[in-house]
């Protein structure tokens, strides 16, 4: 296995806010992940899905091993992308704590770096996300 996992990550709402779910795929392993996350907005789902993106690779590698690994984090958010990579500033203080998590779980690899990718070369993680919110809302969990 190489030593470099890329991972895609998408976040929408229906609504901005409204009901929102998270899509992962870590395209390295074949991994791929989606689930809701209640009301929220676009922003917050984008970011909620990158945290839970270096979560799960710190549960499937081991937290032994993760420090072995360098980790592309490709998202069609430019926003949350530039935001990590230190061009934008943070205003909202939910963006700074959502920052300092994304920081802190970087310190268990090698390296994280984050990527802007065009949303048409994100397909798979977007699916994720829509298939766990229409599958919410078939169960008539969602209103």
């Amino acid at each position: 296995m190489s030593n470099k996992i890329v991972i895609y990550t998408d976040g929408g709402s229906r609504g901005n806010p409204g009901p929102a779910g998270i899509g992962v795929w870590v395209e390295t392993l074949d991994k791929k992940y989606g689930e809701c996350i209640g009301i929220a907005t676009n922003n917050v789902a984008e970011y909620a899905a990158l945290i839970f993106g270096l979560k799960k690779l710190k549960q499937l590698l081991g937290k032994d091993k993760t420090r072995q690994y360098e980790i592309e984090c490709r998202l069609d958010s430019e926003l949350v992308v530039k935001q990590l990579n230190h061009e934008y500033k943070l205003k909202e203080e939910y963006i700074q704590k959502n920052f300092i998590e994304i920081w802190n779980l970087m310190l268990d690899f090698k390296s994280v770096r984050f990527y802007h990718i065009p949303r048409e070369k994100n397909t798979i993680a977007d699916a994720l996300v829509n298939e766990a919110l229409d599958g919410q809302k078939k169960q008539g969990i969602l209103m």
